[in-house]
């Protein structure tokens, strides 16, 4: 009987913890990174979004993530890396790697979200987004050569770490400075996560 009830005062506590934690996450719009994990730029906040070309989610805080980059202050630093949560966010995480290579990045960052979004187009396979880059002067030889490329996947293999470390279990996710986890549905909108995120990078200031 005395370890039943050592159990269930365990289990209620941990329960409570939960709750605890969950009711933080709603009140801040933002979760504290367990364990922070080291940031590009010592020198700089660091802000780093997270997200999958075939997320709604993700296309729908485009607007709003360009909008706050027109004012990007001068000591934040903002990149983006591509979520691997699956199978299928494979070959998008590789096409984002590929443009960043090629130095097109910019270029290509939203028309693929439009095209797969907007125009519908099934570019879930490597051959479909070799096309895709055709179509903005990538000559097919050379995507490919890119796309299965050891640097390729070695950035594959530091982006499926990275995203372990900041606990990412959904997209689009923002990280700041490698502390705190925010997102449209923990901060309720896709304005209000760019309001969080300012939060926090004054909060990082003042450290």
């Amino acid at each position: 009987m005395k370890y039943k009830i050592i159990a269930a005062a365990f289990i209620l506590s941990l329960v409570s913890a939960i709750s605890l934690v969950k009711q933080s996450a709603a009140n801040t719009g933002y979760e504290v990174i367990a364990t922070p994990q080291k940031t590009a730029n010592s020198k700089k906040i660091e802000v780093v979004e997270i997200f999958w070309y075939g997320c709604p989610h993700c296309y729908a805080l485009e607007p709003e993530l360009e909008k706050w980059l027109q004012d990007l202050p001068e000591d934040v630093e903002f990149r983006r890396m591509p979520g691997i949560l699956g199978n299928d966010w494979i070959p998008h995480a590789k096409a984002f790697y590929v443009a960043e290579k090629l130095g097109i990045l910019e270029q290509i960052h939203r028309p693929l979200f439009n095209a797969i979004h907007n125009k519908k187009r099934d570019l879930m396979s490597p051959g479909s987004l070799r096309d895709f880059f055709a179509e903005y002067g990538v000559e097919k030889d050379t995507f490919e050569k890119l796309y299965n490329s050891e640097a390729v996947d070695k950035d594959m293999k530091a982006a499926f770490v990275a995203g372990k470390g900041y606990g990412i279990t959904g997209v689009p996710a923002l990280i700041v400075n490698g502390k705190y986890r925010t997102s449209p549905s923990l901060a309720g909108s896709y304005d209000s996560v760019m309001r969080v995120v300012n939060q926090l990078i004054e909060e990082e200031r003042s450290n």
